[in-house]
């Protein structure tokens, strides 16, 4: 098991939250976009899965040599 913290459930404007420490978020790399799950009485948060990371740019980059002709 990791590290525990104890924090306090906030209000922001119609919603409520938490914040979670920096050096919790770092240590299982999330930055920006997550998902929240709930199992039973858990929450269950981890990073957005980055599946096309790069593709656009993998893709300007055929165009420009000519390879992204249809089979």
């Amino acid at each position: 098991m990791g590290k525990t913290v104890k924090t306090q459930i906030v209000k922001i404007g119609d919603l409520q939250g938490v914040f979670i420490p920096k050096t919790l978020l770092e240590q299982i790399g999330i930055t920006s976009e997550v998902e929240i799950e709930v199992q039973g009485n858990h929450f269950i948060i981890r990073p957005v899965k980055q599946v096309r990371r790069g593709w656009e740019q993998a893709f300007i980059e055929m165009a420009e040599n000519g390879n992204d002709v249809l089979l």
